[in-house]
């Protein structure tokens, strides 16, 4: 095994294709909230992720100059809500940039405020967590916005996924487990 990096090359593949590609990368979706001073937002995210076990962080991806992001980082605190199978609705209504500000977003919702942020935590969300904004990271076009939790609570149910653009109900079903000595099929613990 080399311990020299090879250099990056320039790809030649069409820039279509790579797209194409990496929206193959199936994600939980999230509705991201935040309170701050009076004024409620949310936002819908499909790249959110735990990056750290000891302190526990996660992180989002949004648009550079998100306004979730500003709030948030003025706030200090926001909250996810990892959506369920069933709150397709919600999931597109806080992505639609033609929704109405502040609070008028959250007409129509069942929420309560979050324990510790304060923002508004989704009715039928299969999880929800609580943070502090631990950073604020930019990164090409996007930027990542860092969260330490401080509480959490998980339900019941199926996951809503997107996957090449479009949204799903993501069935989890058991997988094989194969290899030397085991046959079978039962739930593996791969992570978390």
């Amino acid at each position: 095994m080399s311990t020299t990096a090879e250099p990056i090359r320039r790809t030649t593949a069409d820039p279509v294709q790579r797209r194409r590609a990496l929206r193959h990368l199936a994600c939980p979706v999230s509705v991201l909230t935040v309170s701050h001073q009076g004024r409620l937002h949310g936002t819908t995210a499909s790249q959110v992720t735990t990056v750290s076990q000891r302190p526990l962080i996660v992180g989002a991806s949004l648009k550079a100059g998100s306004v979730l992001a500003e709030l948030a980082a003025e706030a200090g605190r926001f909250a996810i809500n990892v959506v369920g199978g069933g709150q397709s609705g919600p999931a597109r209504w806080f992505a639609d940039s033609s929704r109405p500000d502040g609070a008028a977003q959250f007409a129509g919702l069942d929420w309560r405020p979050a324990r510790y942020s304060g923002a508004p935590l989704l009715d039928g969300a299969l999880a929800h967590i609580d943070c502090r904004v631990a950073d604020r990271i930019r990164v090409g076009d996007h930027e990542v916005l860092l969260g330490r939790v401080v509480h959490a609570t998980a339900g019941e149910g199926e996951p809503l996924l997107s996957f090449a653009g479009g949204l799903y109900v993501g069935a989890l079903l058991p997988v094989p487990v194969q290899g030397p000595g085991v046959s079978g099929t039962r739930k593996e613990n791969v992570g978390l």
